[in-house]
């Protein structure tokens, strides 16, 4: 049987890289019976780490997926990957997850990760609560931190705990909702006196948690103006609907690795975070409609699913991870897949944990699990009732930033390589294999170098190919800056006809990339012969005379030549016009162009001065500035051949926090210095 929704929480666990994000989980999994014993990420033994560039690395890669069970309520947990390169996975979790677990340490600040996540969490209105990691370390500072929160977020952090320290270790907490005291034991913890050092920290907490209820909630407003207090039972309600309504972020600390505090963090999660059957309705089209409507967590009512996640294996295959949002999936199903217009069996459900995987018969509404060897799904694809087709909103994915050209490491083995790097697409939306046409190299574009490089082994792991990855060939162009004239003579003499085609021609600046005329006067060219001259001119213009790039912005004027009544011919004139071109462009002042990219770069504004700096270095132009949020949005244009690393260096320059996107603006004549950096092609 399906588990009621209102007995589920989905809990994306998010963060900066490296704050215990994955240690946490394993103690949730740990505590709640679903594992034997804790995992380690140094040894590469955690339920959700299991791929092998995973344990390799020593940090979390992929989304992964796995449950337990505590206060008779499953908690759905996705881990979810820290580091910059792997937002798309963040964003494929935040549509799964009901609210959010956000970890940080306790360094005294407000780390890039916890806070690109809290504020991601705010804007797709995700109930959250905060973490501080890491108090078993020396120079643990929870105040410090709540401090730099309570700055960053202003009248949403409300902390619920008070860390009992004894010298620099955490050995308990007081839960200010309660006015309990508890000490950590090796059986879990066990309830004590609040010690008396505490008291006035207390009180200060729970009156500040009092105002923080009462402004969530207007009758507990009126309530606490009159009597200037209010119950633990008012308090407790006002700060779940703080919560619920994405007002309140509530704070607790502990000790992942240790264990410590853990299981007061589920307690809170099952008590504070939303019910799935609490989540609001998930925007949807009604295909038969053809209108949005809001789709409600109902166990009896027609089905209606989600894939956030794809995971691609030569021996398993794929597997598809799904949240259901409205009725039930029943195993030998037949569902309607609206993205692809096609159907689809479900052979087989999964409850899903780490790489384990449980078959079950059913998956109720709200639940989260997988299903697989659906041949015509992928990521953010909708499945539904036949009947009652609907469609959600496709997950959005980040752009890539980064792009590097792919090459078979192996001659011979292109296709093994085209073909397993297009299906690790299928497993992250936020990379992509494309073709360039102007340079005829396939690239791959991603969010940054890890994340190429880890796309470069998988592809060897899983599909025994070797791809080599290069910096990109820039699409130079090269035109004429100056009105030439050529003469294109081409005679051959063999035993039978000759070979005889003259031309005269002048080549032009102009604005179309490409422009042919004739003025020939009095047949000096027979007019059967002329196409065969543009046609020559046109298998010309992609290979300039300076560097063997394309020849665009030039008009050819075909105006005079001469023929030989037996030995013309078409290919002869086209012979000629190909020596009137080489010699007509040289002679036209020819130059080279480089694409010119426009540049939008949102970043705080404790960076623009850096950002400016770096764009001169870049040959950038700085066209103007605005204000998004609380980030600087700075217009620019730059040469594509300065950006290329470019997502490498703003990360680097801005600690992580910035970010741009990248649009081709048009192409100008670079310097003399670029013209010198490349090599002729042959």
């Amino acid at each position: 049987m399906s588990i009621p929704a209102n007995n589920i929480r989905n809990i994306a666990i998010v963060g900066h890289s490296g704050e215990g994000k994955t240690t946490l989980f394993e103690a949730i999994l740990f505590n709640g019976g679903s594992i034997e014993r804790m995992g380690r990420t140094d040894n590469g033994t955690t339920v959700s780490d299991f791929d092998e560039q995973e344990i390799a690395r020593k940090m979390s890669i992929s989304l992964s997926l796995a449950s337990t069970t505590w206060l008779d309520t499953k908690i759905n947990l996705l881990d979810v990957p820290g580091f910059y390169d792997f937002e798309g996975e963040f964003n494929s979790a935040l549509r799964a997850c009901g609210a959010a677990l956000v970890v940080t340490g306790a360094g005294g600040t407000v780390t890039v990760g916890a806070e690109k996540a809290i504020s991601a969490c705010l804007r797709a209105k995700k109930p959250l609560v905060v973490f501080i990691n890491g108090m078993d370390k020396e120079n643990a500072d929870y105040q410090g931190t709540v401090r730099a929160l309570q700055e960053k977020y202003k009248g949403k952090i409300a902390p619920i705990q008070i860390p009992i320290m004894e010298g620099n270790k955490m050995t308990g907490i007081v839960n200010a909702l309660t006015g309990k005291a508890y000490r950590f034991s090796n059986t879990g913890y066990e309830e004590i006196a609040v010690p008396e050092i505490y008291g006035r920290d207390l009180e200060i907490m729970q009156a500040s948690l009092m105002e923080t209820a009462a402004e969530n909630d207007d009758v507990l407003l009126e309530k606490y103006f009159e009597n200037g207090f209010l119950s633990r039972e008012d308090t407790i309600h006002g700060i779940r609907k703080g919560i619920f309504n994405i007002g309140v972020i509530p704070v607790m600390a502990g000790s992942a690795l240790l264990n410590k505090g853990v299981i007061n963090l589920m307690n809170e999660i099952v008590k504070y975070m939303p019910e799935a059957a609490e989540r609001g309705e998930v925007p949807a089209t009604d295909l038969k409609k053809d209108a949005v409507i809001g789709i409600r967590c109902e166990e009896n009512a027609p089905f209606a699913a989600q894939v956030f996640k794809t995971a691609v294996d030569p021996f398993v295959g794929k597997m598809n991870y799904l949240r259901v949002c409205r009725g039930t999936l029943k195993t030998g199903m037949t569902v309607y897949n609206p993205n692809t217009d096609t159907q689809e069996r479900i052979n087989a459900i999964y409850l899903v944990r780490g790489k384990k995987l449980d078959t079950v018969s059913e998956l109720g509404a709200g639940d989260i699990g997988a299903v697989s060897k659906l041949a015509n799904t992928g990521t953010g694809d909708t499945l539904c009732d036949p009947d009652n087709p609907v469609k959600f909103d496709e997950i959005p994915f980040p752009k890539p930033v980064l792009f590097m050209a792919a090459y078979a490491k192996v001659r011979g083995t292109e296709d093994k390589v085209f073909s397993g790097l297009a299906r690790l697409t299928e497993e992250d939306k936020s990379f992509t294999v494309t073709k360039n046409p102007e340079t005829g190299e396939t690239l791959l574009g991603g969010q940054g170098e890890i994340q190429l490089d880890i796309i470069q082994k998988k592809l060897k792991s899983k599909f025994g190919a070797e791809a080599e990855l290069r910096t990109p060939l820039i699409a130079y162009r090269e035109t004429i800056r100056a009105t030439s004239t050529a003469e294109g003579k081409h005679k051959k003499q063999t035993g039978g006809h000759g070979q005889y085609g003259h031309v005269k021609m002048r080549f032009e600046p102009c604005e179309k990339d490409f422009e042919f005329a004739e003025e020939v006067v009095g047949g000096t060219v027979p007019k059967n012969y002329i196409p065969a001259v543009e046609k020559g001119i046109t298998e010309c213009l992609p290979h300039g005379v300076l560097a063997g790039y394309p020849v665009i912005r030039v008009r050819a004027v075909l105006f005079d030549g001469s023929f030989h009544p037996v030995d013309s011919s078409e290919a002869a004139f086209k012979a000629a016009a190909e020596l009137a071109f080489k010699e007509g462009i040289k002679n036209a002042k020819p130059v080279l162009l480089e694409p010119i990219s426009r540049l939008r770069i949102a970043v705080p504004e404790q960076f623009v001065g850096d950002i400016m700096g770096d764009l001169n270095t870049r040959r950038g132009r700085i066209i103007g500035m605005d204000t998004q949020d609380d980030m600087q949005v700075i217009t620019a244009e730059a040469p594509q051949g300065e950006l290329q690393t470019y997502a490498t260096s703003l990360r680097s320059m801005t600690q992580g926090r910035g970010r741009f996107s990248e649009t081709f603006a048009r192409y100008e004549q670079a310097p003399e210095s670029v013209l010198q950096s490349l090599k002729p092609k042959e």
